[in-house]
């Protein structure tokens, strides 16, 4: 049995982790549970910054001994105190970026816990978590009965790109914002996101969105 806590970025990951990312690895005897970060009293989720992740990454790394960390965390406003962050932002490739984020932060987290490299797994996911719904628009636009008539629009986005982690980085065009333009009813992150990604299916998610792939298969090979 293998245990593995995930940092959220927000409430929506944390579902998606709860929902249907746990089950699937279940049978594998590996037991995922999010973790969302506080930033205040009373709230919980959003504002990563490294400072608060390497505080609560200590925390449990230290108080479960036997545990594997890794994080859900969007490339998309991705706070600019990770380390290696203004170097990152000058190469193109997305996925050599993110490549780049991840090792930095891992150094980063290890050194101050003090634990083995292996027990620290960074994933920043390109560019943002609403990117892996574009793995398939028609599953997507079955989340809610009037979207059927945006699918058209959406394929087209999604046509775009070279993959669904290349749905681009700016607040106007970023995957959520494009949701939010394009559907009606509008997308809503907490309500429609957990939804549409069960409809979407982690399998088909893997097959489109490389990085998003190869992080799951590091999770699996801890089964081994």
């Amino acid at each position: 049995m293998v245990e593995v806590y995930i940092i959220a970025e927000g409430q929506t990951e944390e579902q998606f982790v709860k929902q249907i990312m746990a089950p699937a690895f279940r049978a594998m005897q590996i037991f995922i549970k999010p973790i969302l970060l506080p930033t205040s009293k009373q709230a919980k989720g959003g504002a990563v910054s490294l400072e608060r992740l390497q505080l609560n990454a200590r925390n449990i790394l230290r108080s479960k001994p036997d545990c594997i960390l890794t994080t859900l965390l969007d490339l998309y406003a991705l706070d600019t105190d990770f380390p290696r962050h203004d170097e990152a932002r000058n190469i193109t490739d997305i996925h050599q970026r993110c490549g780049m984020l991840e090792t930095a932060l891992q150094h980063a987290i290890v050194s101050s816990v003090g634990c083995q490299k292996e027990r620290f797994i960074p994933h920043i996911q390109p560019y943002e978590f609403e990117g892996l719904l574009f793995s398939d628009v028609t599953a997507l636009v079955g989340t809610e009965p009037l979207w059927a008539s945006s699918k058209e629009e959406l394929q087209r986005v999604r046509s775009s790109f070279e993959t669904p982690e290349h749905i681009n980085n700016s607040y106007e065009t970023k995957p959520s914002k494009r949701l939010e333009q394009i559907l009606r009813p509008a997308y809503k992150k907490t309500r429609h996101g957990p939804i549409a990604a069960k409809r979407v299916t982690l399998a088909t998610m893997e097959q489109e969105c490389r990085h998003f792939r190869e992080w799951l298969d590091t999770l699996r090979a801890l089964a081994g």
